[in-house]
């Protein structure tokens, strides 16, 4: 209790500016929230699956709900009934499974569907759709999608080949154990859509942006291929912080060490970020097992590449030990990033 106190009283008003989408922006604006910071989540809207692809497909021009649903949730003070009303999820019958136009509420969540109805209730009007579903939650921040326009993500590999949709890319090592060609590129499509103006102006007023946790190819740089988002984090004066992942991901970031989630995070920045947080805690040998089953190890730690990129490096425990899972403890992740005020990026000479 006593380090919430610290935090609280050493930071309390701080603006901080999440970026991402998925269940590492889930656990980590859960724990933000237990702290008096002015927090806005800044969510990817690159999603191309589940309720929201069933939502997207039903009405013309929607965007997708699902990151921003969580988003909300993730920073709800308003009691668990309210947040196991936005998290239901409506089972969705075995013959169903593969068709993604089947009618009714099969599939859906719920909260997809309440923020559908806010938004129409609102003349389609999103942001409010948002500022409703805040009050009804009574969130601990504001939830702002990265942009209004539909759009989706595409990825050119090694071989030539291209590949599509959030979901495509997600599960492309799942689908194909093996050796599988290197993602060369992502990119939006359409490539020159417009950011959200609410969350551009969230970041220029940061003091404290965090990148991550989440899947760097599928939850942290869609949001960076929003041309004017990229723009905002490099000018903005806030102090950038790159929660780097536990385990590199089969199809994705196959023997990626950290230096080299670092150097994409930069490239789609066109900027570096001035603290990387690293993860050098132990995994339990199941949990090993199981993800080297999926071609999934934990991401190398390769220090002296790191202090060649980035001013300041936290190299600390940072997973839930004896979890069943390779999984962030957000707690520690906070403590990281707010327990010391690191030298400003300008001092560094690299």
């Amino acid at each position: 209790m006593q380090g919430h106190h610290y935090l609280g009283d050493r930071f309390a008003g701080r603006r901080v500016v999440t970026i991402g989408g998925g269940t590492g922006t889930f656990s980590l604006l859960s724990h933000l929230k237990k702290y008096p910071f002015n927090i806005s989540a800044v969510v990817n809207m690159a999603d191309s699956g589940g309720s929201s692809r069933k939502l997207m497909d039903e009405f013309r021009r929607q965007v997708p709900l699902g990151d921003l649903r969580q988003s909300l949730v993730a920073l709800a003070r308003n009691g668990a009934l309210w947040r196991d009303v936005f998290m239901h999820r409506f089972e969705q019958k075995e013959e169903d499974q593969n068709d993604q136009l089947t009618g009714g509420v099969t599939g859906h969540s719920l909260g997809n569907l309440i923020l559908k109805g806010l938004q129409d209730a609102n003349d389609g009007d999103l942001l409010l759709a948002i500022e409703d579903a805040q009050e009804l939650l009574d969130t601990a921040g504001n939830v702002l999608p990265v942009t209004l326009a539909q759009t989706s993500i595409c990825a050119d590999l090694e071989d030539g080949t291209t590949i599509c949709g959030e979901t495509e890319i997600d599960t492309r090592g799942e689908n194909h154990p093996g050796d599988l060609s290197p993602i060369k590129r992502l990119r939006l499509v359409p490539e020159d859509v417009s950011a959200c103006a609410q969350a551009v102006r969230a970041i220029r007023r940061a003091d404290t942006i965090i990148i991550g946790p989440g899947d760097l190819y599928t939850s942290l740089l869609p949001c960076l291929l929003v041309s004017d988002i990229a723009r905002a984090i490099r000018e903005s004066e806030a102090e950038k912080v790159y929660v780097c992942n536990l385990m590199t991901k089969h199809g994705e970031t196959d023997a990626y060490k950290a230096s080299d989630f670092v150097n994409e995070i930069h490239r789609y920045l066109g900027a570096r970020v001035d603290r990387v947080l690293v993860n050098d805690g132990p995994f339990r040998p199941d949990v090993l097992k199981m993800y080297a089953e999926k071609q999934s190890e934990p991401v190398v730690v390769d220090r002296s590449h790191l202090n060649r990129q980035v001013p300041h490096i936290e190299i600390e425990y940072l997973n839930l030990e004896g979890d069943s899972l390779a999984r962030h403890d957000p707690e520690r992740v906070v403590r990281a990033i707010f327990h010391s005020e690191p030298p400003h990026a300008d001092t560094w000479n690299q």
